[in-house]
Formats: C-alpha cells, sequence, structure tokens
C-alpha cells in the first residue's frame, strides 16, 4: 500500500488545505473559508509537495510586470505551513478525514529572492521537508516560473497545541 493513500496526492483529489479545522481555515494565503483569500492548494508530489498558482496582473510590485515580494513570501509561507502538516500526518500515520490536519504557525520565515516573478505566469511551488523534531518542522520551498527559481524560503513551522 502507498504510504500516502489518505494524504492528498497531486492528481486532483483534496489539497492539505482542505483537511483543516474550520477554525483554521480563514487564512488569506490559504483559507479555503476566505472569500478574498488566495486559496493555495497543495499536494504530494512524491516526496516533495507542489503547488501551482496563477498571479494576478494587480499583485504586481513596483513594476507592472513584477510580482510583489510580500506576496511571494506569503505563498512560501502557506506552501510550507501545509507541507509541515501533511510531512507530520505522514510521520504520525495519522488517517487524514476533514478536521483532521494537524496545524503549524510559522516560527521563522527565510526568504531569498533571486530573479524577478512575473505575473500572469503559472508559479509552481516545490517543499522539501528537512526536518522534523517533535512539534517542530523545518521546510525548504522553492518558487519557479517558467522552471526558473526565481525565490528560495526556508520555514521552522510549530505545530499548534490541541
Amino acid at each position: 500500500m502507498n504510504r500516502d493513500t489518505a494524504i492528498p496526492q497531486s492528481d486532483g483529489s483534496d489539497a492539505f488545505q482542505d483537511y483543516y479545522l474550520e477554525e483554521y481555515a480563514h487564512c488569506y494565503g490559504c483559507g479555503r473559508l476566505n472569500e478574498y483569500g488566495l486559496k493555495i492548494k497543495s499536494y504530494w508530489d512524491g516526496d516533495e509537495s507542489i503547488c501551482h498558482f496563477l498571479p494576478k496582473e494587480y499583485y504586481s510590485g513596483g513594476m507592472k510586470n513584477i510580482l510583489y515580494g510580500g506576496l511571494i513570501a506569503s505563498l512560501i509561507d502557506c506552501h510550507g505551513a501545509g507541507t509541515a502538516a501533511a510531512a507530520k500526518a505522514r510521520e504520525m500515520k495519522i488517517k487524514i478525514e476533514p478536521g483532521a490536519m494537524p496545524r503549524f504557525v510559522t516560527a521563522s520565515l527565510k526568504v531569498d529572492y533571486l530573479a524577478p516573478a512575473p505575473v500572469g505566469v503559472e508559479l509552481e511551488l516545490r517543499g522539501a521537508v528537512k526536518e522534523i523534531k517533535g512539534r517542530k518542522v523545518t521546510v525548504g520551498v522553492t518558487l519557479s516560473a517558467k522552471k526558473k527559481i526565481c525565490a528560495k524560503g526556508e520555514l521552522i513551522m510549530v505545530q499548534v497545541r490541541e
């Protein structure tokens, strides 16, 4: 049996964020219940997590066709949180059901901007778990456009106590 059968895959099934408790589903970046939010969706793609996002032109930064850096940080943050939650669920062998996904908050976020990220072009975020140590999960995330890495992030995520 595939160890990820109960964990969302990139085959179009539900995303990590779809399993958050309702009280944690209002985040601007990944909350399914925030009608004004980005509603990003993250999935497993082998041992990495993956997310695709198409930024609209009104998300521009200082230049008309370049994505606002704060939004890049938000995308990395929310994808990293989803990755941490899914990785912890995988480690704990939790059967994922609505409301069962562990919830994480950001303790540290470092973003390196390597190249301008364009608006109007689908972005790909890829996450890799670097370490799981108790309630703390360290995740690395890259954000790419047209296969070119535009930003890298490293996050320390901490699991919310029940």
